[in-house]
């Protein structure tokens, strides 16, 4: 699957101020960037540095004044494909360093609370037949709704509501995940079928090899509007605190923002 990006946000602000940008596709080996160019304005400081789990880069700006950004990018998704249903939960004492972060609390996602609701819910399965019940459990519960949520809306909130956009969709997944020992962690991405385009967020949970071969990582999408095989990750993080697309230390308004991603024929 090779998709084109492109990306357009115009920002303004009245003094110089610090901004931590994570838009680009990430450079890693389950997608090849074919082509990729990211523009911006004049800035007094432009520079990449790296982001979560060696997962994309960020790049920090400091401007004043109008903010441009154009990005434009060619990807080919090369992600091996397997059936989340299937796949074993991995013992905790056997789990990676890297992946003890994400069975725990984080900011909007609070998965200590959920461990009641899990064990009834979901209390017959176990490892990916679990996380797919989870996954289905929350499309057929939840409404997809814009501007039902803001940045103050946590996990335990939207489960309360039973309403929200992808980021909220995500956070759920992540904390009934967590709240089973299965780390799972916020993903920022793109993908075609977004409805409406804007960047994307979906989950990422951490399996075993059925093989008994160490585990992976494996990206879930709780709306529905994505799958694996058409995905292109820009970062992770514990929960969408960790990989906004902008984040700006000061005052900032909203000029522009658009995204496109199609597919290449």
């Amino acid at each position: 699957m090779t998709l084109d990006l492109h990306v357009t946000l115009t920002y303004d602000m009245e003094v110089p101020t610090d901004i931590l940008l994570q838009v680009e596709a990430a450079a890693i080996p389950e997608q090849r960037i074919e082509q990729a160019h990211i523009q911006a304005s004049h800035c007094d400081h432009f520079v990449r540095v790296a982001a979560l789990d060696g997962i994309g880069d960020r790049i920090w700006l400091r401007t004043s004044g109008r903010l441009s950004i154009d990005y434009r990018a060619r990807m080919t998704v090369l992600r091996d494909l397997a059936d989340v249903a299937t796949l074993p939960q991995m013992p905790l004492h056997q789990l990676p360093g890297e992946t003890v972060q994400y069975l725990f609390d984080s900011h909007y996602c609070p998965a200590t609370k959920f461990h009641s609701f899990v064990d009834t819910e979901f209390g017959e399965l176990s490892g990916g037949a679990r996380i797919a019940a989870m996954r289905d459990w929350i499309a057929e519960h939840f409404t997809y709704q814009a501007g039902s949520s803001d940045a103050t809306t946590t996990a335990l909130d939207s489960f309360v509501t039973r309403h929200g956009v992808c980021r909220d969709y995500a956070h759920v997944m992540i904390v009934l995940a967590r709240a089973c020992s299965i780390p799972a962690r916020f993903a920022s991405v793109y993908a075609p079928d977004v409805t409406p385009q804007d960047f994307h967020a979906v989950a990422e949970v951490f399996l075993a090899d059925p093989q008994g071969e160490g585990g992976a990582w494996h990206l879930v999408d709780p709306t529905g509007m994505a799958t694996a095989a058409d995905m292109v990750k820009i970062g992770v993080g514990r929960d969408a605190l960790d990989v906004a697309f902008l984040t700006a230390f000061g005052t900032v308004e909203l000029v522009e923002q658009r995204v496109s991603v199609t597919r290449v024929p």
